[in-house]
């Protein structure tokens, strides 16, 4: 692909901006597309101005002044043969004040609204009328942009890109068969080229609204290209998981029969169908890469744990890593009580652990004594070595970066099977888009015996209330939690911390045993509170959300959460989670604030509150965190190095996500020449990343 430093109309601090901004050859210029448009291609007379829209006007300056009352604000008068507009500017610069001389001709464009003088323009952006000035004849284009590229510096250097035949002649070219775009809809989509010239330079009479909601067939025709080149990175990534060689685990015959008869449960019928997936997958001579999904209390550890003693059988090593000293304690005494009838030797690895502990633990995880090893991130530092890794099962795996997660699988040899748990329910596009590399398990069920949870909304103004309920629900022999999303005071969010709350509730209830755990605690002080609470010595437990994952005390089954409307939805849907792990009947009650900083409830905070009060459905309130965050979010890929889709949407272009994924598997099939310079346009390298 042609770098711009060949384009010698470009200078140097030109293309030390583009680079700001990732952009590095032609191919990256054209594709850096619109975020709106603005419409300059008429003049509209001040008389024809309605409020709330926005417009292009024409006339001259006949007042401007700098006024000080009652702030500070150059204030200019537009004068058409129709009438006056005002113009305000509330940060100006002398240079501004020149620009608007008396006896200036302008041409101005912005939002119309109506001021104390009629109609006005608040910081509208103005251009000086000369003798050759002329009206646009197409919308004009607003870039995504840093500081020191302006909108017009950026316009001119795409221009002078796309118009130029021959320099865009490869950048323009068709990378698949054209029968690829023929089937889609009533109409064929429009070709590569007059897509992006219809996006960078859209005729006047598009309708502005499908253009800047991205639905015209120009952007699903780039969408479409997105979305086929994300599937086919994932697709040539499963395939060449396929040719790696993996060890090979026999079902197990001893071990699991063993764990389920001494189990005091039986497993679901959801359990027992993803056990089978993955013990069929251990057999296999390529690594196991599947993504274990279910919601809140659905029990994903003992099926991880049934997957550990296939492996330990077999004669490997493996390793369980989550992302909080607090859910990896948790997986260790489970699996202690559920392992040493059993006579597995486990390990225990933390980055806060004593050096003679850690040592120890090395020695035993290097020479094969520990068969299964839990911990946290300490379990992929470079000291860490395993004899015989066969198995490396992560839970919470959004939590993890790409590189965290392939760290850990570099440790065995040959490469290990990977088992990811989360218990955030990903939507099916979300799944057919960003895991259609991983096979995906479901469980879809919740044990028998879960009691429901009871979602109330209560205001901030009825504290004394729930206050009373919590005092109420511990005397009657349950426990309670109190979450608050801040630890200590801050000036932009005045939030009700945790050290606040704790020392609050200890006066509130003298007769209750009250404790507190947030993430700055000393990993053994957390310990040590959340044992006791565990325990039930411990009535009411004041925490931060570090209690969000993997928590499990069936006694408990009140919880109150602190500023609610502050919380993502899958944020609130974890954290009640926590409660209606036992038989007892559970409540989970979400304390808002309806004034914030002078503003009612926001439009955001009330549609995640809505959401989260009428439903316990996980997937459900997965879809609309979805739509309410955005994948990126959603995932936490920002982070984590997987490819961020750019112009498609996973909700508005489900239909070209399904065509993609059915076309995927035939395009590398019949042209994996075409294949790889589609994958080089759109992803740059990023295609061929080993992707865990």
């Amino acid at each position: 692909m042609m770098p711009l430093t060949d384009i010698k109309a470009f200078s140097k601090p030109l293309l030390a901006n583009l680079s700001k901004l990732g952009i590095s050859n032609i191919q990256a210029l054209l594709l850096h597309l619109p975020l709106r448009y603005i419409d300059e291609t008429h003049i509209t007379a001040v008389r024809d101005l309605r409020n709330g829209e926005s417009a292009q006007v024409e006339g001259e300056i006949v007042h401007a002044e700098v006024s000080y009352k009652p702030r500070k604000a150059l204030i200019a008068r537009l004068e058409d043969t129709s009438g006056q507009l005002t113009l305000r500017f509330l940060n100006f610069y002398p240079s501004q004040i020149a620009a608007l001389k008396v006896g200036t001709t302008l041409r101005v464009y912005g939002e119309v609204r109506t001021g104390y003088f009629g109609y006005e323009m608040v910081h509208p952006t103005c251009k000086a009328v000369g003798e050759k000035t002329v009206v646009s004849d197409t919308l004009t284009p607003v870039y995504p942009t840093v500081a020191g590229l302006t909108q017009a510096s950026l316009r001119k250097a795409i221009a002078l890109v796309l118009n130029q035949g021959v320099l865009a002649q490869e950048a323009l070219a068709e990378t698949l068969p054209a029968s690829v775009y023929q089937h889609l809809g009533r109409y064929p989509l429009p070709s590569f080229a007059a897509s992006l010239h219809a996006l960078h330079t859209p005729s006047p009479d598009v309708d502005l609204q499908a253009l800047e909601n991205k639905v015209t067939p120009h952007w699903r025709r780039l969408a479409l290209d997105e979305l086929l080149a994300q599937q086919l990175s994932m697709r040539k990534h499963y395939a060449r998981r396929r040719s790696v060689d993996a060890p090979q685990f026999k079902t197990s015959k001893n071990l699991v029969s063993a764990l389920l008869k001494s189990l005091p449960f039986a497993l679901t019928l959801a359990q027992q169908k993803v056990a089978i997936e993955i013990e069929r997958d251990l057999g296999q001579p390529h690594p196991m890469q599947r993504l274990l999904q279910g919601d809140v209390g659905s029990g994903k550890t003992i099926v991880a744990c049934m997957a550990a003693l296939q492996s330990i059988e077999s004669g490997w090593q493996v390793a369980l890593m989550a992302p909080t000293e607090i859910l990896a304690e948790q997986h260790y005494r489970k699996m202690l009580s559920w392992l040493t009838p059993l006579n597995i030797q486990i390990a225990w690895l933390t980055g806060s652990q004593p050096k003679k502990e850690r040592d120890a633990a090395l020695t035993k995880m290097a020479s094969g004594e520990a068969q299964l090893v839990i911990g946290t991130h300490a379990l992929f530092q470079d000291a860490v070595q395993f004899k015989k890794l066969g198995l490396a099962i992560i839970d919470e795996q959004h939590r993890f970066g790409v590189q965290q997660r392939l760290a850990l699988r570099q440790k065995g040899q040959p490469e290990p099977h990977q088992l990811m748990m989360t218990a955030t329910p990903i939507p099916r596009t979300l799944s057919m888009s960003y895991y259609a590399d991983l096979d995906v398990s479901v469980i879809d069920e919740l044990p028998p015996g879960r009691s429901p949870i009871v979602t109330k909304l209560v205001a901030d103004t009825r504290r004394d209330e729930i206050l009373q309920r919590v005092r109420e629900a511990c005397l009657r022999g349950n426990q309670a939690y109190w979450v608050c999303p801040l630890i200590e005071e801050s000036e932009v969010l005045q939030l009700q911390t945790a050290d606040d709350t704790y020392a609050l509730m200890q006066t509130e209830f003298p007769e209750l045993r009250v404790g507190l755990v947030h993430g700055r605690m000393k990993p053994v002080e957390k310990q040590t509170v959340m044992s006791a609470f565990s325990a039930g010595d411990l009535q009411l437990l004041v925490a931060t959300t570090v209690i969000e994952v993997g928590v499990d005390v069936p006694n408990a089954s009140l919880m109150v959460i602190e500023h609610a409307e502050r919380m993502g939805l899958s944020q609130l849907h974890q954290l009640r989670g926590r409660v209606g792990r036992g038989a007892a009947k559970s409540t989970c009650i979400l304390l808002y604030q309806n004034q914030m900083s002078d503003h009612r409830l926001s439009e955001l905070a009330r549609a995640r509150l809505k959401v989260i009060y009428e439903s316990n459905d996980g997937f459900a309130i997965a879809q609309a965190d979805l739509h309410l965050r955005g994948p990126g979010e959603f995932l936490g890929v920002r982070q984590s190095g997987v490819p961020m889709l750019k112009i498609a949407d996973l909700e508005r272009d489900a239909d070209l996500l399904e065509a993609a994924k059915a076309m995927a598997d035939k395009l590398l099939k019949d042209y994996p020449t075409e294949v790889e310079r589609h994958l080089d346009r759109w992803m740059g390298g990023v295609g061929d990343l080993v992707k865990v």
